[in-house]
């Protein structure tokens, strides 16, 4: 399925929008969206559409298999692609094998959630531009630009 590409996002993947209210908290002075799914399948359309997205994703024991499938496709289809990945506390012994899988963060407390917020501003400013056509980049370089005009 194609879809149209768009700059890259800040996608939260979670049951209860904690993780996403505390990247909200971090980033009010930022101007950086944070987009909020509930499931996989609604993450991976968010990404298809912006394939250089940094994704959080919440990791539980029961969507551990979920998650591994779903890092292996994404890492293999869009290169550009980042992730953190958050959890209870429970989950701590987990850091290390989603480091291994790919991790850039892997956190327990929404307390250090600023590590994550860092990484993932690094990331999409690093991310490439996208093609814009000859008028957009006129329109970009002029000193006035196209919304006062």
């Amino acid at each position: 399925m194609l879809y149209e590409s768009k700059p890259g996002r800040l996608v939260v993947c979670e049951r209860t929008g904690r993780w996403a209210a505390a990247l909200r908290g971090e980033l009010s002075g930022a101007g950086l969206r944070v987009w909020e799914t509930r499931t996989m399948a609604d993450c991976g359309t968010l990404l298809a559409e912006s394939p250089a997205s940094f994704a959080v994703l919440e990791l539980s024991e029961k969507k551990f298999g979920e998650i591994l499938d779903f890092i292996r496709n994404w890492q293999a289809e869009f290169p550009l692609f980042r992730f953190a990945v958050v959890a209870d506390r429970n989950l701590a012994s987990y850091k290390w094998f989603m480091h291994e899988a790919g991790a850039a963060d892997f956190i327990c407390s929404v307390r250090k959630i600023g590590a994550v917020a860092r990484t993932a501003c690094r990331h999409l400013a690093q991310a490439p531009p996208l093609p814009q056509s000859l008028t957009e980049r006129i329109w970009a370089n002029l000193p006035w630009g196209r919304e006062n005009c």
